[in-house]
């Protein structure tokens, strides 16, 4: 429900602030006054994009809030899910700067224009003459009928199984399509495997190769140097050994004349070790070292074939490779694999398919049996608003595949008149008839399901007299259950509402202002004899206005 609105330096208002209540509130205004303008702004806070022509003061910028009452509509769920505070009393505010820009705001969080749009659409229904088109679309129409049918469970559930349902579907092709690609792809991947496991890949290979290809190609350099280092280590004469051992000898001699030599002497000592020890390894690595061509070839050979393989797969180095021959396996394994997935996929659809059919079917089952209820009620209030013969073709056939709102096609066909043909509402049904039409679908939906704030934006255009009284009873009648609004220029429809406001002009200089304020009643008898009579007020249009009022 709607309670405060504050328009601010938009088109001509100035500044607007009024406070609204349940019930049925009536707007009327002189052409020309501004009940577009009002409108236009209360669109900009529900979500509608703005532009610069939207400011008064263009060096200023333009702020529009909304206060609503929402503990009704079941709303908490849509402010868990777009991470906002949820408050009984939600104030929505939009913001549009000189430079263009536009902010929107949800109890002081910024949101986007779209979040806006879809929490606009849940809080006031704004029907205009641009609206009527929606008669003439699927969606809306079955929207009428499964809210007689009482489908909304039902629907959520279809529409949490369709979801599914494609998903495993789309999941499925995917699969087909990989498979079709995997199978031409699949010995020739297989053979890139075989290539790489059967070149034993590890960590850290390639770098051993490489030493001991350098080792088997450098042999005779290495064994002089390992022969001439033996020889000058065990030199009998002048070898390092023999004179260490000789300097071991001395310092061991006067490591007894004081701590200054006993700590020389262990350095000796020291030294002489890890000489005596490179002696022995160097001896082992003389003997030991040989020319081996046969595996300088094999080592050869080795090289050779990973830095094809690097070249091949165009990779830098051995883990890389491996992370490859990782992936084949993968992609051969999946492969090999994929006939079952398809299986497991292809069952997993049947069983999701057949209890989308059940659903569906009662959804179909429960629409068939609420649209000759939504016929007699239609065509009932139709009759009160001077469409006595006005009648609808309601038909529900099977449709090839599922669809978000069901799997049914729909055929809502009027006929104005007795005797004339069915036709699509667009085509066979004039502006005020649909009009009329649109009022009575939205008041038959009022019955059966939580609607929000409806504004409905003269509606009663092309009709007087004894049909725009009826037009208000059912908007007053419709107001029991919700907050309904009517912008409208018959008196008939003005003086069913619970509370009048008035939209007006007034110039101040060289400037002109809209406002907007309540009438008490007396104003409201003075506005209603206007509307009657024009602005020559006389007492008959007097006592007319306040017959309307009783």
């Amino acid at each position: 429900m709607l309670t405060n609105l504050s328009i601010k330096n938009y088109a001509l208002i100035d500044l607007l602030e009024v406070s609204f209540y349940n019930g049925f509130t009536v707007i009327t205004g002189e052409t020309g006054a501004g009940k577009s303008i009002l409108l236009g702004g209360l669109s900009l806070v529900l979500g509608k994009r703005a532009d610069l022509s939207s400011l008064r003061d263009k060096g200023k910028k333009c702020i529009i809030e909304a206060e609503f009452q929402v503990a009704r509509y079941g709303l908490r769920s849509f402010f868990d899910k777009n991470d906002l505070d949820y408050e009984p009393t939600t104030i929505v505010r939009r913001e549009i700067y000189p430079s263009g820009k536009s902010r929107a705001f949800i109890n002081d969080s910024p949101v986007t224009l779209d979040i806006l749009t879809e929490l606009g659409g849940r809080l006031i229904d704004v029907h205009s003459q641009h609206q009527t088109l929606r008669l003439a679309e699927n969606e809306f129409q079955l929207k009428v009928i499964d809210a007689l049918a009482d489908n909304k469970n039902d629907l959520s559930e279809y529409r949490t199984l369709l979801a599914a349902y494609r998903e495993t579907k789309k999941a499925l092709q995917a699969l087909v399509d990989f498979q079709k690609e995997a199978h031409k792809e699949h010995d020739y991947h297989s053979f890139l495997l075989q290539e790489l496991e059967s070149a034993s890949l590890r960590d850290g290979m390639q770098e051993e190769l490489e030493v001991q290809y350098e080792q088997l190609n450098n042999v005779e350099t290495i064994l002089e140097q390992l022969s001439r280092g033996y020889q000058l280590l065990n030199d009998e004469q002048v070898g390092i050994l023999r004179l260490l051992t000789e300097l071991k000898q001395r310092s061991g001699k006067l490591a007894d004349y004081g701590q200054q030599y006993g700590s020389l002497n262990e350095r000796v000592q020291s030294v002489f070790i890890e000489i005596d020890d490179i002696a022995s390894e160097w001896e082992t690595f003389r003997d030991t070292t040989e020319a081996n061509p046969e595996l300088l070839e094999e080592t050869n050979a080795k090289l050779q074939l990973l830095h094809d393989l690097l070249r091949k797969h165009d990779v830098p180095d051995v883990s890389a490779l491996l992370s490859t021959q990782k992936a084949l396996s993968e992609r051969v394994g999946v492969t090999e694999n994929l006939e079952t997935d398809v299986q497991e996929k292809e069952e997993l659809l049947k069983t999701q398919q057949a209890a989308l059919e059940k659903i569906a079917h009662t959804i179909t089952h429960k629409r068939r049996k609420a649209i000759p209820l939504l016929q007699k009620q239609l065509k009932d209030n139709l009759a009160v608003l001077g469409m006595p013969s006005a009648s609808f073709k309601i038909e529900l056939s099977a449709a090839p595949e599922f669809k978000d709102t069901g799997k049914d096609d729909l055929t809502f066909l009027f006929s104005a008149n007795k005797g004339t043909d069915f036709g699509p509402l667009k085509k066979v049904a004039s502006g005020g008839e649909l009009s009329r039409i649109m009022l009575t679908i939205k008041a038959v939906l009022a019955r059966y399901e939580q609607l929000p704030t409806m504004m409905f934006d003269e509606i009663d255009t092309g009709v007087s007299g004894e049909i725009s009284n009826k037009m208000g009873d059912i908007m007053q009648a419709m107001s029991s259950a919700m907050q309904v609004f009517s912008i409208t220029h018959l008196p008939q429809v003005a003086s069913k509402g619970d509370q009048h406001y008035k939209v007006y002009k007034e110039e101040n200089g060289q400037t002109t202002h809209t406002k907007m304020r309540q009438l008490n009643q007396e104003e409201r008898v003075v506005e209603l004899a206007e509307m009657l009579g024009g602005k020559s007020l006389t007492d008959s249009a007097l006592a007319h206005a306040r017959e309307l009022l009783t």
